[in-house]
């Protein structure tokens, strides 16, 4: 089973929409095709931004939210960190994606930010919107 890292940006916009394909990617879990793997610091990331009250829906509590990280991360497959790829891209929250993706053996980091990872694919890595990773998906035998 492929595994794949889901950026921030994904959550955020399933949290706006309920009908696009960052919500069909999450609605999909848990996956037989793929499964996110999830360090750390990447999970804090989460949070950190997801209990924002300018990302939550309306009436959608922090409780509510947390109670769906921790679901996300009790289907992950948790992955520590040992080395270190910074600086790498020009931002260090997408290195720590990078990072979490490289340690984990993804094939994919699914973000809505794609060039922002251009050059995930020097480390095996390649970086695809939401949209085009169904469509990957449905490729597949």
């Amino acid at each position: 089973m492929m595994r794949i890292v889901i950026d921030t940006s994904v959550l955020v916009a399933a949290l706006r929409s309920r009908q696009g394909a960052s919500q069909g990617l999450l609605r999909g879990l848990p996956s037989t095709q793929f499964t996110p793997a999830l360090s750390v610091a990447l999970y804090m990331e989460w949070q950190a931004v997801l209990t924002r009250p300018e990302h939550r829906p309306p009436g959608v509590g922090v409780e509510q939210i947390q109670g769906f990280l921790r679901y996300l991360a009790s289907i992950a497959h948790l992955q520590d960190i040992y080395y270190l790829w910074r600086p790498f891209l020009r931002d260090p929250d997408d290195d720590m994606v990078l990072e979490c993706a490289v340690a984990a053996s993804c094939e994919f980091i699914i973000t809505h930010n794609v060039k922002d990872f251009a050059r995930a694919s020097e480390l095996g890595v390649v970086a695809m919107t939401p949209g085009n990773f169904l469509r990957h998906l449905e490729t597949l035998p």
